[in-house]
């Protein structure tokens, strides 16, 4: 698998750090890191990361919102919603905006790579065509 560029949304520092260490380690790059759904969604035209790990629950703007956001006006975006076990409507909500996967708190690494890996391959050659 190539190099990655990664933009993280996240409001929690521990979870950033996380996500950060696991895509270092898997060779991917993190553009951004933001700490709001409006951050992101402002972040999103001046980096066009490759794929994003959006948080559902954070201040100013949820994931959700943001992820319609970013969708409906950059289709091609590949989303993945990185959340709480006990969020399931949440996740469907998330899906059904524009999400192309997700992967649950607290953060595995294989199932992070295998999350990233699986989203970009379906999804990632739309956005190189």
């Amino acid at each position: 698998m190539r190099s990655l560029n990664i933009m993280i949304v996240d409001d929690s520092t521990l979870t950033i750090k996380k996500i950060e260490n696991i895509a270092k380690e898997a060779g991917h790059s993190v553009v951004k890191v933001c700490d709001t759904g409006a951050s992101a969604v402002e972040a999103y035209p001046i980096f066009l990361p490759d794929i994003i790990t959006m948080d559902i629950t954070m201040p100013n703007m949820n994931g959700i919102d943001a992820t319609k956001t970013i969708i409906s006006n950059y289709p091609n975006a590949l989303i993945i919603v990185v959340t709480s076990h006990g969020q399931e409507q949440m996740v469907m909500d998330a899906i059904d905006a524009g999400a192309k996967g997700y992967v649950l708190k607290p953060i595995n690494q294989e199932m992070l790579c295998s999350t990233i890996e699986k989203v970009y391959e379906r999804y990632g050659s739309i956005n190189n065509d």
